[in-house]
């Protein structure tokens, strides 16, 4: 019951990110300075959803002949589709957030990822452009495309909640920012 929970939230919150997208409305930046991570990403969700779409006619065309069958399969053909969309929507309107009057970073992705950081357990930060990640203990990767551009190394751990709700600490963060420079730029003039 507890795991169905968290998929329908998952749901209602890529359907409200659709909402917000439509809007042109980000999602939780407030008075803080927004950083987004969703521009390397944008030409592959587009690549999916087209895919998803010949999908979708071509089962059209071959199903014809069984309207059950096809019914089922365009329901779901659809919704992948609004999935697809709905999770590019996600990477749009939830970025990244840095609030240096509240002292803290928000480091998200769609809507899987949201990590609040105090500023002052930052012990460094760093523009570092990864593209392999080896799982690691203590450590998180909030990659999009593959890449990482940030990293963070943290003097104490802050606690990142999985999707199905583990916890566990993480001194080393590594994420994405289409505007890296800026960020570690903003960063360090906010911890002084």
């Amino acid at each position: 019951m507890r795991v169905g929970g968290m998929l329908v939230r998952h749901e209602v919150r890529l359907l409200a990110s659709l909402a917000l997208w439509v809007a042109r409305r980000t999602h939780g930046a407030g008075s803080g300075v927004a950083f987004g991570y969703a521009r390397g990403q944008g030409a592959m969700m587009a690549g999916f959803a087209f895919v998803c779409f010949v999908e979708t006619v071509a089962l059209s065309v071959l199903l014809r002949d069984w309207p059950a069958v096809h019914a089922a399969f365009l329901f779901l053909d659809v919704y992948t589709i609004v999935f697809v969309v709905g999770l590019h929507a996600s990477s749009v309107v939830r970025p990244h957030v840095l609030d240096a009057a509240g002292g803290t970073l928000r480091i998200r992705r769609y809507v899987h990822v949201d990590l609040l950081v105090p500023l002052e357990r930052i012990g460094s930060v760093r523009r570092e452009l990864r593209m392999t990640h080896e799982p690691a203990d203590g450590e998180l990767d909030v990659e999009v495309g593959s890449q990482t551009s940030v990293t963070l190394e943290l003097t104490e751990p802050v606690t990142h909640v999985g999707f199905f709700g583990r916890r566990r600490g993480v001194r080393v963060v590594r994420f994405h920012a289409d505007d890296a420079h800026g960020l570690v730029r903003a960063l360090g003039r906010a911890r002084c």
